[in-house]
């Protein structure tokens, strides 16, 4: 206890009470933050989640603990941690992120931790909103630095400073565990502070978020070059299927979208009836999206959208092409217009149909580059201190370009020397059939924070279906994923029952179909269709 006192007082702990007790830690100041309460949960107790708003279930007894971190005036971080009793407690903290603007925490993933054992802490990143509104960040610098990267890494700090002194121990470890902006926020702590987590999960990760919202100005410009260029449900379908049958999926799913060379020409409509085929405008704005941005010298500004995924309830018409004319409709009208409207130009009148992609990226590259993005492929601080990165993205997200994952981790392979070095510390996972951080056509239950829960007699513990366990087992055990195997339940409901399972495998190996539902994992060269380039 002596010993503790001593950490406490470093850490600049006032206040600390007894370990164990919970109404104990209400009014405990740490550094820069408070406990602003703390009360014992039993349940039966749900978590009134805000962003979706939905009621989430916890069945595990826990203190719910709680505070703000304010590190400069104009900064109110708000976070919230969630304790198991000591008996239960595994040793570790798992962190949630984000998504989106944040704005809130994500409960779900906090029930799951807590049901494994774990402490569990989100943050809501200093504002309070829904995650696809950015108003918050009009004249507020101080939450806009709170969001890129300081609410996370104070949340961090704060957390395991409060786990030291409910349970007078510290931690044995720290995971963090997000996607989407939660990727984002994954690899930010990777490459600036490498020593918050000992392992990380990083899913789908926006980390060249510039260039990410970027590329919504290009498509929604491609899409809104003249009537003729809308992408409505109906074509999408026809576009998939063609992909589909052109490159032999024979599951309905595409195993690497990368190794095929996709012809649309073929779709081209001959004459005055457009129902069964494209228009030359809706081909040339596909073959926009699937290029990515570029510069007015023709210079690539990222990645494009991977084909065979077009159609679907999460797939297209909800992040690209659902446009209602008006500059609105599409979740990239709301996060590339919130983003250039309401922080790299605000009170500026900025609109989609007034954008200018070359000078308004170079605006916000200026102004946020350094502050919102996380584009070092060197992570040789984070290999150093000990700890272990998953990453994983979908081949069928329509949010996030795919190829923005792969063309990261080839980078940082680089950057360290070669994929040996990098395999030493460091795993990506590209899911075939899988949307946006969860939920597709292919198999995409591994557990993660937006997805489902991992499909297993023992979920949670068992590292070859779930993601966390995957990477516990690795932090712990030395025991590095080579492949994780993911599930799609009966109508994406685990309570259905498993329609099918599949396994993603650690780049560059590709899960590869065989039929009757055996997959194999296999170097990419050996995985070209008879489509492929």
């Amino acid at each position: 206890m002596a010993m503790m006192a001593i950490l406490l007082a470093g850490l600049g702990l006032h206040g600390a009470r007894a370990a164990g007790s919970c109404q104990g830690l209400a009014g405990m100041r740490i550094g820069d933050a408070t406990v602003t309460s703390a009360q014992p949960v039993t349940p039966p107790f749900s978590a009134p989640n805000i962003d979706p708003p939905e009621a989430v279930p916890v069945r595990q007894p826990f203190c719910r603990a709680r505070g703000l971190i304010e590190p400069a005036p104009g900064s109110r971080i708000g976070f919230e941690l969630w304790l198991p009793p000591a008996a239960s407690w595994n040793g570790r903290l798992e962190a949630i992120g984000n998504g989106g603007f944040a704005g809130s925490m994500i409960y779900q993933p906090m029930a799951w931790a807590l049901a494994e054992g774990y402490a569990a802490v989100a943050t809501d990143t200093g504002h309070q909103g829904r995650s696809i509104d950015a108003g918050w960040a009009l004249d507020h610098d101080q939450a806009i630095v709170d969001f890129a990267w300081r609410g996370v890494h104070e949340t961090a700090l704060a957390a395991k400073s409060l786990v030291g002194t409910y349970y007078d121990r510290p931690a044995q470890h720290a995971y963090f565990n997000g996607c989407s902006d939660g990727g984002r926020e994954a690899l930010m702590e990777a490459q600036r502070f490498p020593t918050d987590y000992d392992g990380i999960v990083a899913g789908a990760p926006a980390n060249q978020w510039t260039r990410l919202l970027g590329t919504s100005i290009w498509n929604i410009q491609s899409l809104d070059a003249s009537p003729a260029s809308a992408l409505p449900p109906q074509a999408l379908r026809l576009v998939t299927a063609a992909v589909l049958a052109q490159c032999h999926a024979t599951d309905g799913v595409l195993d690497d979208p990368s190794q095929c060379r996709v012809d649309l020409a073929p779709l081209l409509c001959r004459g005055a009836d457009h129902q069964a085929c494209l228009t030359r405008p809706q081909l040339v704005a596909l073959g926009r999206i699937y290029g990515g941005p570029r510069d007015e010298s023709g210079r690539s500004l990222g990645p494009g959208f991977s084909p065979g995924a077009e159609a679907g309830p999460a797939a297209w018409s909800l992040w690209i092409t659902g446009r209602k004319g008006d500059g609105s409709g599409s979740l990239a009208d709301m996060f590339g217009g919130g983003f250039f409207r309401d922080m790299v130009y605000p009170h500026g009148g900025w609109s989609f149909a007034r954008a200018d992609l070359t000078r308004d990226l170079a605006a916000a590259q200026a102004r946020f580059g350094d502050l919102l993005d996380a584009p070092s492929p060197d992570l040789s601080a984070f290999a150093a201190a000990g700890g272990k990165l998953i990453q994983y993205h979908g081949w069928a997200d329509a949010g996030i370009p795919p190829a923005m994952s792969v063309q990261y981790y080839r980078a940082a392979a680089r950057s360290l020397g070669g994929l040996g070095k990098l395999r030493a510390f460091w795993r990506l996972f590209m899911a075939p059939g899988m949307y946006h951080c969860g939920l597709g056509p292919g198999p995409n239950a591994v557990g993660g924070v937006f997805g489902l829960p991992a499909a297993s007699a023992d979920p949670g513990h068992d590292p070859q279906h779930d993601i966390v366990a995957a990477l516990d087992a690795w932090v712990r055990q030395d025991r590095a994923p080579e492949r994780i195997i993911a599930a799609r339940y009966v109508d994406d409901d685990p309570a259905k029952g498993i329609a099918a399972q599949r396994p993603w495998c650690a780049y560059p190996a590709v899960s590869r179909a065989l039929g009757n539902g055996r997959f194999e994992c296999r170097d990419a060269q050996d995985q070209r269709s008879p489509g492929a380039r």
